[in-house]
């Protein structure tokens, strides 16, 4: 059962295994609030979801971001993270994939809170590794993170499934095939843009993902 181990299969968080839409723009919006700045509408902050926190908020004020996504995580460790709701099918997919594949979670989120919420959610214990933003690591394509994961699986094949263009930034940089899902603001063009080549796959959700689609993208 186990003989595929060795394909590890790295999952983004936010809109690929989650929609986490009310916790994230009630949280974006507590911290305008809290020093003043105009709230955004809903549609505006979810575009910006999947950008590291500093980023979202460089791009709505010229404050200096330190505060505001202090304010953010204030609101969203104590409320906005139980504003969440699992995708239909998720869990049963993700105990199904682990009895072949090595699972990882790879998110913009701080890593201590991501943690909290796979825990809340009960299936952190699908996943070998759970990383996101740290005072070391401040993006997913960070170059720590990435030679965390080629040194930790040495020899492993990585899959990157996420909803994002910043997750196909990372499938280019481990130079790994990407299973882009539409669960959440970006349209099947914007995943499907190929800078470095890398096989690809489209999906609507993660839960179309079997083991068969995994063989295809490897020569197997």
């Amino acid at each position: 059962m186990n003989t595929n181990k060795n394909i590890v299969l790295i999952f983004d968080l936010d809109f690929t295994l989650i929609n986490n839409r009310e916790g994230i723009v009630n949280s974006f919006n507590y911290a305008l609030k809290r020093y003043h700045l105009p709230q955004l509408i809903t549609t505006k902050i979810e575009k910006m979801i999947g950008t590291p926190l500093e980023k979202m908020f460089a791009q709505v004020t010229d404050m200096d971001a330190t505060p505001l996504c202090s304010a953010f995580r204030e609101f969203y460790v104590s409320e906005g993270i139980f504003q969440v709701k699992v995708f239909p099918g998720v869990k049963d997919l993700l105990i199904e994939l682990n009895k072949w594949f090595t699972l990882g979670v790879i998110t913009s989120k701080k890593e201590e809170i991501a943690k909290k919420l796979l825990h809340y959610l009960k299936f952190a214990r699908c996943f070998d590794f759970i990383l996101g933003e740290t005072e070391q690591r401040k993006s997913k394509t960070d170059p720590k993170l990435l030679q965390y994961l080629l040194k930790t699986y040495k020899g492993f094949h990585f899959v990157m499934i996420g909803d994002t263009p910043h997750d196909r930034e990372l499938a280019e940089e481990l130079e790994c095939p990407f299973i882009g899902v539409l669960t959440g603001m970006h349209s099947y063009e914007e995943l499907k843009s190929n800078r470095k080549k890398v096989k690809s796959l489209i999906l609507n959700n993660v839960v179309e993902i079997t083991s068969q689609k995994i063989y295809s993208l490897f020569d197997m």
